[in-house]
């Protein structure tokens, strides 16, 4: 399982390193670059289809293994696959049409994304393509398998209509999700870098949970992510756009959904690991919702306020901004893992330390002028 788990993740990384470099070169044809302006921190003309790279390396490896899956039950492939390979066969090809669902509301919400990338959308209509995506994930999920892509599933018997309340938490968390990184993506390397670091967190809760399959799809995720974050790092060469940033945070909330954190031996508080591991972005998010209404502002309405802005305008470079909102992230994630491990005192250290480090976040960033 190591070997395999070091060829997908390998795989991903090349895939999306090479489609990064295709991408920088087709940018220009494609009328993709991004020119610089007020809120922007750039200051000249740089691609923006480095999304496409991201997907690549996702989809492409997802797309193979739904299609040659089958071909693993030959027989003679006995001698061949590890035993610890040949058992999780079963599994594989049971979690098929999920990954099906999966591969094609990714690639929805990308082909959206780079539309945006190409020809600016207005926010409402964006915003209604992500509901419907989310909802058809949702709705696939359950042909494919009843709770498939629903969270909150322990509604359906408590009440009637909570398969209905499940599936529409479950958009909402996939939406908030997907712009949440969406939003962070606004310095270079700082959507990429946050989504290693939590992919990272989900990749060792998976592992512990025994859920290889997941744990598969989370190494196609970060190999794909680090592939494109060696050009987009600061200083970037390259920008993943909406096609890449909400890749990023939907597939995670894809993922979020189908890990299991609540089994034998784990404690009920394991739930609100997802919660913990993405306190940055879910932070920045909310944070500038309630800036802009705030201000009254439309929330749709991009602005310079964002968590790294804010740190720049404090006396960070942007390398520095970015480089402290990973560490950020890591330290409010990093227990997060332990929550199905740990007791009632531990799970409630584990919380006050994520909300500690966001109150502290949020005293030093209001220190001066950090507003515009």
């Amino acid at each position: 399982m190591l070997i395999l788990s070091l060829v997908l993740f390998v795989t991903a990384l090349g895939l999306s390193a090479m489609g990064t470099a295709i991408a920088l070169r087709l940018a220009p044809r494609l009328g993709m670059m991004d020119q610089p302006g007020q809120r922007k921190v750039h200051i000249s003309a740089k691609p923006r289809n480095g999304g496409m790279a991201i997907f690549c390396g996702i989809g492409l490896p997802l797309l193979a293994a739904i299609i040659f899956s089958p071909l693993l039950q030959q027989p003679w492939l006995d001698h061949l696959l590890p035993r610890s390979v040949i058992v999780e066969i079963p599994g594989l090809l049971a979690h098929r049409d999920l990954a099906l669902v999966l591969f094609l509301c990714t690639g929805a919400v990308h082909l959206l994304g780079l539309f945006d990338d190409h020809r600016p959308m207005a926010a409402i209509p964006k915003l209604v393509g992500q509901l419907v995506i989310a909802g058809a994930l949702v709705i696939g999920g359950e042909i494919a398998a009843p709770g498939g892509f629903r969270i909150l599933t322990l509604l359906d018997h408590l009440f009637p209509g909570g398969e209905i309340f499940s599936g529409i938490a479950t958009v909402l968390w996939v939406v908030i999700l997907t712009n949440a990184f969406n939003f962070m993506d606004n310095m270079d390397g700082l959507s990429a870098g946050v989504a290693f670091i939590c992919g990272l967190m989900f990749f060792l809760a998976a592992l512990h949970a025994g859920q290889w399959f997941i744990g598969g799809l989370l190494l196609l995720y970060l190999g794909a992510t680090l592939g494109f974050l060696f050009y987009n790092f600061p200083p970037a060469a390259i920008f993943m756009g909406d096609g890449g940033s909400m890749v990023l945070g939907f597939f995670l909330a894809a993922l979020t959904i189908r890990t299991t954190y609540y089994h034998s031996g784990a404690r009920w508080w394991a739930i609100f690991m997802p919660l913990i591991v993405t306190a940055v972005p879910l932070y920045d998010f909310f944070v500038i919702i309630a800036i802009r209404l705030w201000r009254h502002r439309s929330p749709m309405q991009g602005d310079a306020n964002h968590f790294s802005h804010r740190l720049t305008r404090h006396g960070f470079t942007q390398r520095g901004a970015v480089m402290v909102i990973y560490a950020v992230t890591l330290a409010s994630g990093l227990s997060a893992p332990l929550l199905a491990l740990t007791n009632n005192d531990g799970a409630i250290l584990i919380a006050t330390q994520c909300v500690a480090i966001l109150v502290v976040v949020g005293i030093l960033e209001r220190v001066g002028d950090h507003l515009i």
